[in-house]
């Protein structure tokens, strides 16, 4: 699942802020990149939005560069602009990341049918204070439920990972404290 997560949040323009996956379900937090999603050009919108699903003939027609007639073009950048909009749309995302996940799930099970119990909740985050919380919270989860002791441990969350990537920055970045030194750099001979 994680990998799917992150694999969405490099196509989507979201990031993902804070993810903990337990038993039976996930928390994950969300940012809407509006500024990326506006910086897409009409290509890269396509490229994007085609690693999840085809599109239309016409659209794969103009990614592998084959001469489109103004009509065509103009209905091209119609599906660009369509895509965009999905492209930072939560509701997108999370469609793409559960369906993927009952897919595999019921192909598990040997079975059909729904998944997942309802659709997904909510919350719209409006400032950093109500963010922090709300990651806060997901990173704290397994705790909570007692399936890890320390965030250290904690199996399938993004706060694992923050640790884990700030305690190999610091040892790279530890070169004063005379315990670590840095790769002496090769010289050419000159």
């Amino acid at each position: 699942m994680v990998d799917r997560l992150k694999a969405l949040s490099g196509i989507f323009v979201l990031k993902v802020c804070a993810y903990a996956v337990m038993s039976n379900h996930y928390h994950v937090v969300l940012h809407i990149n509006n500024q990326q999603a506006k910086e897409c050009d009409t290509k890269e919108v396509l490229q994007r939005w085609t690693q999840l699903f085809s599109g239309p003939h016409l659209v794969q027609r103009y990614l592998a560069d084959d001469q489109l007639g103004k009509a065509e073009l103009l209905r091209v950048e119609e599906c660009a602009q369509k895509y965009r909009g999905r492209l930072m749309d939560i509701s997108w995302f999370m469609r793409c990341l559960n369906e993927y996940l009952a897919r595999l799930a019921n192909k598990e099970d040997e079975c059909k049918g729904r998944f997942w119990e309802g659709r997904y909740k909510s919350q719209a985050l409006l400032d950093e204070a109500a963010l922090l919380t709300c990651m806060a919270y997901v990173d704290l989860n397994p705790i909570r439920a007692k399936i890890a002791a320390t965030l250290e441990t904690s199996e399938h969350t993004s706060i694992k990972e923050r640790i884990e990537t700030h305690w190999v920055f610091r040892k790279h970045s530890a070169t004063d404290s005379g315990n670590i030194r840095p790769p002496i750099p090769e010289t050419s001979g000159h």
